[in-house]
Parts: C-alpha cells; sequence; structure tokens
C-alpha cells in the first residue's frame, strides 16, 4: 500500500495529504497549441499521485515509483540550489515548477514527497504534465494555509508555471495544452481551448455505443531529443512570410482555410506543408467538438482519421508503429484512430464499439507484434478530474 510504503520511506508519523495530477489525452487538435489554434484534451485516470507530509526544512525530499521500471528511487531538491538540477533526470520537471514559483513569489514549504506515477513515461499520454501540475498544486495548497493566499484556486495560472517550468527550465518549447488539461480536467468533460486566449468550454464526452481506447507503441518517444523544436521553429517561419502580407496576423491558426489557399504560395516546400496542417487541423478540432455537442461518434472518428493523414504526410511527426495501429483500426472498422501526442512514437487513439473492445485489442497486438516486433500496451482508463487533493487514501 503507498500510505505505508511513504511510512517505509520517512517514517509513521502524521498522515500524509495525496495530491494529483492527471495525464491527458488529446482527442484531436495536434501541435496546433503553440501555434494559437483551438485544441480538444481530456484529463485521464492515468495521472501523477503524490503523497506529502511537511519537514520543516528548505528541501523537498523526493521519492518516486517510474511505472515499468520497478522499485523506488529518492533524490532532493535544495531550494536554495535550484538551478543546479536543469539536467537532473526525473526530478527537473519538479525542480522546475519549484524554481517557477519561487519567481512567482510562491513561498515554499519542505515536505518529504512519495510521487506515485500511472503515466507511463514516454507514452505521448503527458506524464511530465502531470508531475509538474501535481507538484504546483501542491506547493501552492501549502503555501495557501501558510499564508493565507488563494493560488491553488488559480488552476489557469498554475498550468501556465507548468508550461513555464517545461519551456525555460527543462528545455522543452512545449505548447500550454498539456499542463491546462493536466490542471483544469473534469470527470466526463473534454476540453475545447482557445490556446491563443486560454478561453474554454467543457464538452461532454459521450461515445453512446463506441468506447475511446488508447493504444501505447511502446516506442517511446523524447520531445527534448525528437525534432518537435524544429517543427516549432518551421512554423514560426512559416508565419513570419504570412505577416508579410497579413499584417497583425498573431498565429498560423488565425486564417481560414480559404485565407490560406489565397496566400499558401508565398510558402516552400515542407514550409507550406506545415502551416497546411496547422490551419486544416484547426477546422477538424471545430468539427469534432460540434459533433460531440451532438453526440456523434462516427463524424468525430471521420476527423480522427483524417488528422492522423495530416500530421503523417504534411507534419511528419508519426512513424511505422503509429501507422500500423490505425491502419488496422480502419481494417477492423473503427469509427476513428489517429496518433495522439507530440508523435515520433508515443500513442494511439481509436474509437471502437464498446462491445468489440476485447476482440479488438486482441487482435491489434497480434498484428503489431507480427508487423513492429514490439508489444504494445492498451489503456483501460477514463476520463478524470484534473489537479485535487485526494481526501482519502483510495486504496484504505
Amino acid at each position: 500500500m503507498l500510505k505505508e510504503k511513504f511510512y517505509s520511506l520517512y517514517g509513521v508519523g502524521t498522515e500524509p495529504r495525496v495530491f494529483a495530477a492527471s495525464g491527458r489525452v488529446n482527442i484531436i487538435g495536434e501541435h496546433i497549441d503553440y501555434n494559437g489554434g483551438f485544441v480538444f484534451p481530456a484529463a485521464l485516470g492515468l495521472g501523477c499521485f503524490v503523497y506529502a507530509r511537511e519537514n520543516g526544512k528548505n528541501i523537498m525530499n523526493i521519492a518516486y515509483t517510474v511505472v515499468g521500471k520497478g522499485g523506488v528511487r529518492k533524490s532532493v531538491i535544495d531550494y536554495g540550489s535550484l538551478a543546479m538540477l536543469k539536467k537532473t533526470p526525473y526530478i527537473n520537471y519538479q525542480a522546475g515548477v519549484c524554481d517557477m514559483l519561487s519567481k512567482a513569489g510562491v513561498p515554499l514549504t519542505g515536505l518529504d514527497v512519495f510521487y506515485d506515477i500511472t503515466v507511463p513515461f514516454g507514452s505521448g499520454l503527458s506524464s511530465s504534465a502531470a508531475i509538474e501540475v501535481a507538484t504546483a498544486y501542491m506547493l501552492c495548497k501549502y503555501a495557501d494555509e501558510k499564508n493565507r493566499t488563494a493560488y491553488s484556486q488559480d488552476l489557469v495560472t498554475i498550468a501556465k508555471w507548468a508550461q513555464k517550468a517545461e519551456n525555460i527550465y527543462v528545455g522543452v518549447n512545449c505548447g500550454i495544452m498539456d499542463q491546462f488539461a493536466a490542471a483544469n480536467g473534469r470527470k466526463g468533460k473534454a476540453i475545447l481551448l482557445d490556446c491563443a486566449t486560454l478561453a474554454f468550454e467543457y464538452v461532454d464526452f459521450d461515445l453512446g455505443g463506441y468506447a475511446l481506447v488508447i493504444i501505447n507503441t511502446k516506442r517511446p518517444h523524447s520531445l527534448v531529443t525528437s525534432k518537435y523544436n524544429e517543427r516549432r521553429a518551421e512554423c514560426e517561419q512559416a508565419l513570419l512570410q504570412l505577416q508579410k502580407v497579413k499584417p497583425g496576423l498573431k498565429n498560423l491558426c488565425e486564417l481560414s482555410p480559404k485565407e490560406f489557399e489565397e496566400r499558401k504560395i508565398l510558402l516552400y516546400d515542407k514550409i507550406r506543408d506545415r502551416a497546411e496542417h496547422c490551419v486544416y487541423e484547426q477546422a477538424r478540432v471545430l468539427r469534432a467538438a460540434r459533433a460531440m455537442r451532438e453526440g456523434d461518434a462516427v463524424t468525430l472518428g471521420g476527423q480522427l482519421y483524417a488528422s492522423h493523414e495530416s500530421l503523417k504526410t504534411l507534419y511528419e511527426v508519426s512513424c511505422s508503429e503509429l501507422d500500423t495501429i490505425v491502419a488496422f483500426a480502419k481494417s477492423y472498422g473503427c469509427v476513428g484512430a489517429r496518433m495522439t501526442g507530440a508523435g515520433f512514437g508515443g500513442s494511439a487513439i481509436a474509437i471502437v464499439p464498446k462491445d468489440c473492445v476485447a476482440d479488438f485489442s486482441e487482435r491489434l497486438k497480434e498484428e503489431y507484434h507480427e508487423k513492429t516486433g514490439l508489444s504494445c500496451d492498451i489503456y483501460d482508463t477514463w476520463i478524470e478530474d484534473g489537479a485535487r487533493e485526494i481526501k482519502f487514501l483510495e486504496e484504505d
């Protein structure tokens, strides 16, 4: 049991508090969060659960599990030496959050913490955002109780601090979507988020007779070592070219498909492809959200297939493993499937008839292994709340 594990690490005493933030699945809207577009993510039951107790010191003692790795690892974050931990694996996300909060004036409480992370690393389901948001929310709750502040009540700002931790401290130039979903998710709802303004709307995510299945390729990706930052730079180049004929254009996703078609001659080769994906992906997101409001899983599924094709051919962030899963889903008769997350590995999603999930999963695993030599994981999870304190220990 996790509470007993905490006591074995830090000694029996005051019962630890439990904080959590969720991993996320992006239903549709890939690689357009940093281009000012609309995205459609949802928070997952897979997440980061943090058991915490004050230690009266100026440090955070950290112990953590790494899903699939076994055992418990330990480390220490000294609040007085935060800049020294940028390259330290597994705890640089927490250290980055501490650094951002400290610079924002949030007092840091000394804590003994145990992280139980159930989002598989490298799965494309944003384990990093779950860690960042859970850490930020926990520290903000302690700061509020000690200083009569209200940091923890502003989940949008918490998401921004978590994003800054990844951008500035860790060095991944990600958009806001992952951290926003990890913080602001709501059970049973997807979030239609305008990444340019952070205006958002909750949309019921009810697929009727279908189920959302998440498939991990088991080909891990790393945003730091992948071409993620290269793609972002290419989009920035496209924006600069388009601004020459449309001054005041702030983001690629401000363009309608018609406006893009009238101006795409200004762009060359790959830069044009990247911009085209962004503009049309934005349109697909809005169609998908409308379909969900109307309870139309089939229309949603069509947008997923179109999104994957664009990510594969125009944005070039798919891989053979992801393509194998999507091709199988299409041949099986699923109404929709696509890669989700940044790509270069990670996970895919499929919309599968509820009464076929077991058969779909079994047959997919066989074909995937035959074609790739890898064994994929298929997750039984749900759409969950975002940042929260759990008032009871669920395993008890």
